[in-house]
């Protein structure tokens, strides 16, 4: 029998509504899901954090009470970055160690442990406090295609992570292009070498992911991640009716509750509706150019933005046949937060400024040095003699370098929220100035139910036809990091302007 881990409290909405769905909407459907007899729940993690604090003025931490009060029977999972936790950068040891033990504390029960790089260092200190506080250790291999990641290597990795204390493997397929037979052939790979249980998490952005998963549950995969189907399909993940039903009498059979699911369904596709104008038509297509460029949906949804805010979207073609390029020049990262967007800004300068590498973000440079953990694959000598001529390559744990941080953040905030606990200090360790600016919300009386009307209202009336230039740009989309994308590339455009008007002269 294989489990099924439902994501329609985290990734669903996060692939297709920007992470927007509120608790309120979530809690009445608490109980019904704590019955369906679910592998696990994935509720928070991710962009969840982010988003609960800068667009919906919730406190993560509550929500992830509430849910664990309304679903005690069913694990609760969460989606942790490594040493970036759920953030965009490194974090201390002091700080990781505390957040782990606070989310456990809280009632998340799997932590799915991932790093961009697949740096086996920067997910070392986050698998060790998920095992000291007493939880399931799910650690990652981020699946991509290239020279470096061969079944060979991914099965070393595998093996790496099992005597790091791993409990399980996720083969995270975070862009939707996982073949079936790649998928089988890396699931029984590990399974036979490792001999840990193999839980695959794919999209539905190529097409594929469905035959993935019927695939991969036939090699012997322990669970597969999907969605009810209001939250299913496009950037998110096959829709769970779908997969119950196609297993249904098989050897595989999860015997979940078909007629169970579909009330569910239409709980959840009641609570769509009221997030439509969230809702990008972009999202729900299948695009099988993922197959070649390997750009995940999340990562295209940036470049647009950021394209358009240069009033450059006739050259999104050269951007998505540049990152392929930059991949391959920066040692084929795996395009996940936040390599997807240290490689998606880049390329558009390139393709802006139209000479490879005449300006290289701050971002790329720290990369190539080392950073944000060591490149999979070689790094193009060139660019690396540059970089490293002006500052040398780190040697060791990226975060081994960093000071402690935690008891200073506690005083800090301590400032501004005198009885601060340790759960409030860990979020403005995290994000300040989010953290500062959510405070003053609650402080000045701005209710989630105020801010939803205004900002439903406010997305509803730019995304209305209008007869000049749409203005859906300014809508806020994702989180701190896309955000980051786009500014980084608008303090560049009196540069690259500069640059062409020097070139025509």
């Amino acid at each position: 029998m294989v489990g099924i881990t439902e994501t329609v409290l985290r990734d669903g909405h996060q692939s297709l509504i920007a992470t927007r769905m509120r608790t309120r909407d979530m809690l009445p459907a608490a109980e019904r899901l704590d019955a369906i007899g679910y592998r696990s729940l994935e509720v928070w993690g991710g962009a969840t954090f982010d988003v609960c604090l800068r667009y919906l003025h919730e406190d993560p931490w509550e929500r992830l009470r509430q849910l664990k009060k309304a679903m005690p029977r069913t694990p609760l999972q969460m989606l942790l970055r490594g040493q970036n936790l759920v953030g965009y950068r490194h974090y201390p040891d002091d700080v990781v160690r505390p957040f782990v033990a606070e989310s456990a504390r809280q009632g998340i029960d799997v932590f799915r442990v991932f790093d961009a790089l697949n740096d086996p260092r920067n997910m070392a200190v986050a698998l060790d406090a998920v095992k000291r506080a007493g939880a399931r250790a799910q650690a990652t291999i981020c699946y991509t295609s290239s020279p470096v990641h061969t079944l060979e290597a991914f099965v070393a990795l595998g093996r790496t992570l099992a005597e790091m204390g791993a409990d399980e493997l996720c083969v995270k397929d975070m862009g939707g292009f996982l073949p079936p037979h790649e998928g089988a052939e890396l699931v029984r790979a590990l399974v036979r070498n490792v001999g840990l249980p193999v839980v695959v998490h794919t999209h539905s952005s190529s097409g594929m992911s469905a035959m993935t998963c019927l695939a991969v549950v036939d090699a012997g995969a322990a669970a597969i991640d999907t969605a009810l189907s209001p939250f299913a399909g496009g950037a998110s993940q096959p829709p769970t009716e779908a997969m119950v039903g196609a297993l249904r009498g098989s050897a595989a059979d999860p015997k979940l509750d078909l007629a169970a699911l579909a009330e569910l369904s239409e709980h959840f596709r009641t609570v769509l509706d009221r997030y439509r104008p969230l809702l990008d038509l972009r999202s729900l297509q299948t695009d099988p150019g993922i197959l070649t460029h390997q750009i995940p949906g999340g990562m295209l949804s940036n470049l647009l933005s950021q394209l358009r805010e240069q009033e450059a979207l006739g050259r999104l073609t050269e951007v998505v046949q540049e990152v392929p390029r930059v991949r391959a020049d920066l040692g084929f990262p795996p395009l996940v937060t936040p390599t997807s967007q240290i490689v998606g800004v880049q390329a558009v300068i390139n393709v802006l400024v139209g000479s490879r590498y005449r300006e290289i973000t701050r971002e790329v440079r720290d990369y190539v040095r080392g950073l944000y953990g060591a490149a999979p694959g070689p790094i193009d000598p060139a660019l690396l003699r540059r970089v490293t001529q002006e500052s040398p390559a780190i040697v060791g744990r990226p975060a081994d370098l960093l000071a402690p941080e935690f008891e200073k953040m506690l005083a800090e905030v301590r400032g501004f929220v005198p009885g601060a606990d340790e759960a409030e200090a860990l979020s403005y360790a995290l994000f300040p100035a989010v953290f500062r600016s959510y405070r003053e919300s609650v402080d000045r009386g701005l209710t989630p139910d105020v801010l939803t009307t205004v900002a439903l209202g406010v997305v509803g009336a730019l995304r209305a036809p209008r007869p000049t230039r749409p203005l859906a740009s300014t809508v806020p989309r994702g989180g701190a990091w896309a955000e980051a994308g786009r500014a980084s590339l608008g303090s560049r455009r009196r540069w690259i302007d500069a640059h062409h008007a020097r070139a025509g002269r």
